[in-house]
């Protein structure tokens, strides 16, 4: 029994040059499928671990700092989007906003602003263990990053201090 026979047709079945073309498709199907779930499968498979964000927004204006003693947002869901997270907002502090001056002799003291202030968000989560680039929905979370904190009825951007992934301990 011959495998490819005179006509080109593998098995007397299929064509050699179709059976290429369709193992092509297969693999690019695969490439795309494999891009877009990757990450999603390995999120599922590894075991969730505490991550701990703070979030610092520098010289926040007086009526920024009203708006959260007035409402506070300690409690509230991270927003990404139009999709609540599970990252939520367990800790706000309001601290004196500081910052360097140059005096009229030229030298460089820390001055206290009488009235801006720093708002110190405490934002916890949980990531997958071991991952290479944490996030909170849609935004990666390194230390010195800008960082959205935004909820359901709030919305600034400040800068990550401090991120703290906890590892496993078994």
């Amino acid at each position: 029994m011959k495998i490819i026979n005179e006509k080109g047709k593998l098995f007397g079945v299929i064509n050699v040059v179709d059976l290429l073309v369709l193992l092509a498709a297969i693999a690019v199907i695969a490439g795309v499928g494999y891009k877009l779930f990757a990450p999603q499968i390995a999120s599922v498979a590894a075991r969730p671990v505490p991550m701990t964000v703070t979030v610092r927004v520098r010289g926040a204006t007086p009526f920024l700092v009203e708006e959260v003693q007035r409402n506070s947002q300690v409690g509230k869901q991270i927003v990404s989007g139009s999709s609540f997270t599970d990252a939520v907002i367990t800790d706000m502090q309001i601290e004196d906003y500081v910052q360097q001056v140059t005096t009229a002799d030229g030298s460089i003291v820390n001055a206290l602003d009488p009235s801006k202030k720093d708002l110190v968000f405490t934002i916890e989560t949980t990531v997958p263990e071991g991952t290479a680039a944490p996030s909170i929905g849609t935004q990666e979370v390194r230390a010195g990053r800008t960082f959205i904190v935004k909820t359901n009825d709030f919305e600034t951007t400040g800068n990550i201090d401090m991120v703290d992934i906890a590892s496993s301990a078994e």
